[in-house]
């Protein structure tokens, strides 16, 4: 077994069967950098873990990789084999570095870059899934904090991380605890991939209605529209009128997108006035709350502000069913928010309405993205402001054609919030 060492005050009394070891002691050969290799050698060879795949898959599995040529040699000292563990070793973002992830499946020679740190678990003493779970808990936060070193960019080392403390169970009870968070991540990840499903079904949807028109065009030909109950099929007119921007549907007209839906910015109170801040039960969101998005739906917050914090912005607190886009850094972050929600000045929420949702106004700007990011202006980062954004045209159907309540029936999708079809 490893070498125990002094138990950190963090990790607190722990039952009589666990052990507390040096990283370090439960790995086959320690630490491993990732390999780095000149352009020539870039397009062709062995599939190669960068730092996008390791941000990307918290268990990585087998997806599309670029590749690099290795030789012999370096394939066996910088080749992966499932239940290695993954370690970013320097990261732009102070907390990614050290960010862990776990190799759940090698189907091809692979290895990984520069910027990463390999270490390989000893299966007799320890369960790799365990080390994974346990590097991702606030335990191992606090720990990688502890020797994550700010230059240029922030970074760890391999020398360090084996010297952490690593709390053990028993072998057996190691891999039950995996077990079970590892079928807890399988459901969740399940649910992303149907997700992902339903979403992408939705957006083709959106594109054959309202940007192809296939529905109209099926009518002009004298066809039923494809896959439409005759009620939804009779609200799409059978003829194209012509206008700025091409045909669009009879009785259709084009709107600028701010004479639809109402677009608003938000602020930022005084960060140094703890009356905005402290105790506060409003939520306030950043675009940085959407980086870790699944689905474009915000259900949580990072800080919130209080009744004093709220009056400070124009916008108010705004309704559940809003749609915020990102507005900068980056431009197209999308989410509906699933509750009351005040915003920072990243931010054009649209507050929607009966002729407009926001699951219909979700699929016009993922629809539009590239018009809206065209839009966008800026030296140091793209940002579209309200006053650019309020312009872009949208294909408005006209008082009493299709309703939301139909798209949503037929998509498999329903509006979020107070605001509906």
């Amino acid at each position: 077994m490893a070498d125990e060492v002094e138990t950190l005050d963090l990790i607190g009394d722990l039952p009589p069967s666990w052990k507390v070891a040096r990283f370090g002691d439960v790995l086959e050969g320690g630490t491993r950098n990732g390999i780095y290799k000149a352009k020539d050698f870039h397009g062709r060879g062995a599939k190669i873990v960068n730092m996008g795949e390791l941000f990307a898959h918290p268990r990585l599995r087998d997806v599309p990789m670029k590749r690099v040529e290795l030789s012999d040699s370096e394939m066996e000292k910088s080749c992966l084999k499932k239940d290695d563990l993954l370690f970013a070793r320097r990261s732009l973002v102070a907390e990614g570095a050290g960010k862990c992830i776990v190799v759940a499946e090698v189907k091809e020679p692979t290895t990984f870059e520069s910027s990463i740190i390999r270490a390989r678990p000893n299966p007799q003493v320890v369960d790799s899934l365990f080390l994974y779970y346990l590097f991702n808990s606030p335990y191992g936060a606090y720990v990688l904090q502890t020797i994550r070193r700010q230059v240029a960019v922030s970074g760890i080392t391999g020398t360090d991380l084996v010297e952490l403390p690593v709390p053990l169970p028993p072998l057996a009870e190691q891999k039950a605890i995996a077990a079970v968070l590892g079928a807890l991540d399988d459901k969740i990840e399940l649910n992303r991939r149907m997700n992902a499903t339903l979403e992408a079904t939705s957006r083709a949807l959106f594109q054959s209605w309202f940007v192809d028109f296939d529905p109209v065009r099926a009518k002009l030909d004298g066809r039923q529209p494809v896959g439409l109950d005759p009620a939804t099929a009779a609200l799409f007119p059978e003829s194209f009128d012509g206008s700025a921007v091409g045909q669009i549907p009879n009785g259709w007209s084009i709107k600028p997108v701010g004479e639809v839906v109402d677009c608003v910015g938000g602020g930022t109170p005084s960060t140094a006035e703890p009356i905005y801040w402290e105790d506060g039960t409003h939520h306030w969101t950043t675009p940085k709350d959407f980086s870790s998005l699944q689905a474009p739906v915000l259900l949580e917050t990072d800080r919130k502000l209080t009744d004093a914090g709220i009056a400070k912005i124009s916008s108010g607190l705004l309704p559940a069913g809003t749609l915020l886009l990102s507005s900068r850094a980056p431009v197209g972050y999308l989410a509906i928010a699933a509750m009351p929600v005040a915003i920072n000045q990243g931010f054009i929420a649209l507050k929607c309405n009966d002729f407009a949702s926001n699951f219909f106004m979700l699929n016009w700007c993922q629809t539009n993205m590239a018009e809206i990011e065209s839009r966008a202006t800026g030296t140091t980062f793209a940002e579209i402001s309200k006053q650019n954004f309020r312009p872009i045209a949208l294909r408005s159907m006209g008082s009493g054609s299709l309703s939301l309540s139909h798209w949503s029936a037929c998509s498999g999708t329903s509006s979020i919030g107070p605001s509906k079809s």
